[in-house]
């Protein structure tokens, strides 16, 4: 039996109908048993970043994030694109890792989603840039920019479109393989 994985998932939107939670979702469905997910749902409860209170008592929501990915063999993020960037929610989130050092070393994939047609293509690369600053290991084959995500699932939220599934598949894979190997591949 192959050893158990636990992976982080973490979307970037706060809606409950989210594409993002969806997709999130279903990527947690096409993975194998050994890989168990936990999802992170408290990024509407961290405090705004402000380095002066983490320097006097870490707050229970930030201390609950840096555990989680403590935790974690890797990190998975779903995230949506919000006026050409990263929602502020999910980077106050990694504004909050900064000194922390939780993501340093740890692989991760991230995926952003969106139902226009650049697919969230500047979330992504602003994300990547956040996470390659905090030294998280972004898996190679790991990253994956989806337009017109709504047309791609149905209302339950299962993958419709085959060559997407097939390509997060290969993402899920390769997050796999390189938290079995404890590095990036």
């Amino acid at each position: 039996m192959d050893k158990e994985i636990k992976i982080l998932a973490i979307s970037g939107s706060l809606r409950q109908n989210s594409s993002n939670k969806a997709l999130m979702n279903a990527i947690i469905g096409l993975a194998k048993e050994n890989v168990k997910f936990t999802i992170y749902g408290g990024l509407g409860d961290l405090p705004h970043f402000n380095q002066d209170i983490d320097a006097v008592e870490e707050p229970v929501p930030v201390r609950e994030l840096r555990t989680h990915i403590k935790e974690a063999d890797g990190v998975l993020i779903c995230t949506p694109e919000y006026g050409n960037g990263v929602p502020g929610v999910l980077k106050n989130a990694l504004d909050w890792l900064v000194s922390s050092g939780e993501l340093y070393n740890k692989p991760t994939a991230v995926i952003s989603a969106s139902p226009s047609p650049m697919g969230g293509d500047k979330a992504n690369a602003s994300l990547l840039l956040t996470l390659k600053m905090l030294n998280a290991d972004i898996v190679e084959s790991g990253t994956l920019i989806i337009p017109h995500i709504t047309s791609k699932l149905n209302k339950e939220g299962s993958i419709t479109d085959p060559e997407l599934k097939q390509e997060l598949l290969s993402v899920l894979q390769t997050l796999e393989h390189a938290c079995h190997q404890g590095e990036t591949i």
